[in-house]
Order: C-alpha cells, then structure tokens, then sequence
C-alpha cells in the first residue's frame, strides 16, 4: 500500500496517472494547502521541503517503508520499482529522462508562474506577466516541434515524460494556446486523455475539494511568501 499526499495541482495529478497506470494500491491523503496543512509539524517529518505530493511506499526498499517527495522523484521511483514507463535501454532511458527534466524545470516552473502573475499577482507586473508568457509559448512551440518527430515526448512509447507534461497542458485554451495552431500537441493530448487510467486519475482528482476559493489573504501570503512572510 502506498500511501499518497494530495490535493489538485499538476503536481499531484501526475502521481494519481502514475499510480492508476500502473495499478499501485493507493490511499489518497488530502494535504489542504491553502488552510496551511502543509506547515504542521507532522507533514514536515514526511517532507521537510513542504509542498506535495510526498509517497509513502509501506512496501519499499528491502520490504520497509520508504517516503519519496519531489513529483519527478515519484515518477522515477514508481517506474524503477514497477519496471515500466521508463525504458531499461539506456538511450531510450535517457530520452525519456530528457523530457522529463524539461517538464521539471522548464514547463512546471514557467506555466506555474504565468499563473501566478496571470491569478494572484496585484496590478503592475505586466513586466513579469510577459515574460513568463512569453516562456510558456516557447516551450509549448519546443512540445510541438518534437512530437511533430516522434508519437510521445521520450520516444516511440508512452513514459514518464508524459505523465509530466500532460498535467500541465490541461489548460491550454485559459493559456491561449490552441491545439489547431498546435496539431501535433493535440494529437498526443486526445490520445492521452483516451487512455482509461487517465480517466479514472482525472475523476478522482476531480472530485478533491479545498479552501482555496475561500482561502484568507493571509492564508495566501504564507503559501507565495508575501506580505510579513516576505523574506525579500
């Protein structure tokens, strides 16, 4: 049984695909980040970064529970214990994990920001709307040169990469990014969204709920690090 931290970001959306992929035993645990659960004393002893999605896998490593935070470290880590979704030949590995990394720090990174600014950000960042604007179209033009190339992101078959990436094209019409203007990107979307584990993931991270729509000013300035949490 693997016990499995969560809320609704991308973040954690790739870990629910992930584990209806690959048929894992899971318990989903809400995290209520927007009221802070985040910050108690005993989600920090799972992870001490803070932030989900965190596993606990009750069946690690030699038998024993083994906790693993960080979304593409989960990834990795439920590949390599299930030995599927990434390649065993090392080129085709490292295809895969190029993708992956792109996700991680390019696309995960650059589309959160873009909504941030976009969302949550006060008047006079048009500076800082722009150029994460700017980033998310170049990446989204980078996504759609290489799946003009290959069927997925790593290669000829489904991986890791995708479940990355998905996630975080769920928005692309609220992005301004339309999949006529990105034929290839829509054809690996539908596929990807066909694929029943998808579906049954989706559903379940459909039906979490949060604080976020009622969440206090405070409560917001804790989570992005503003007002008297600025550090700054």
């Amino acid at each position: 049984m693997i016990d499995f931290y969560v809320l609704t970001s991308p973040n954690v959306q790739k870990i629910f695909l992930m584990l209806e992929e690959l048929e894992l035993p899971y318990r989903a645990i809400p995290v209520d980040v927007w009221k802070g659960d985040h910050f108690t004393p005993e989600f920090g002893a799972i992870n001490p970064n803070r932030k989900i999605p965190v596993i606990v896998d009750r069946d690690g490593p030699g038998g024993k529970p083994y906790t693993v935070f960080e979304s593409g470290a989960i990834l990795m880590y439920l590949a390599d214990k299930t030995g599927r979704l990434l390649p065993a030949d090392t080129a085709k590995r490292y295809d895969v994990i190029q993708w992956l990394m792109i996700q991680l720090t390019g696309v995960g990174p650059t589309f959160g920001q873009f909504v941030h600014f976009s969302r949550f950000a006060p008047p006079g960042n048009d500076y800082s709307a722009s150029r994460y604007r700017t980033e998310m179209l170049r990446l989204y033009d980078l996504l759609e040169a290489r799946l003009g190339t290959v069927p997925y992101l790593g290669g000829a078959e489904y991986s890791i990469a995708d479940i990355a990436t998905f996630p975080w094209t769920r928005n692309h019409d609220a992005q301004g990014v339309k999949w006529a203007d990105h034929p290839n990107l829509g054809r690996w979307f539908d596929a990807i969204s066909a694929r029943p584990a998808v579906k049954r993931a989706l559903a379940k991270v459909d039906a979490i709920t949060s604080s976020r729509d009622v969440a206090t000013d405070e409560a917001k300035d804790r989570i992005f690090g503003r007002g008297q949490y600025a550090r700054g």
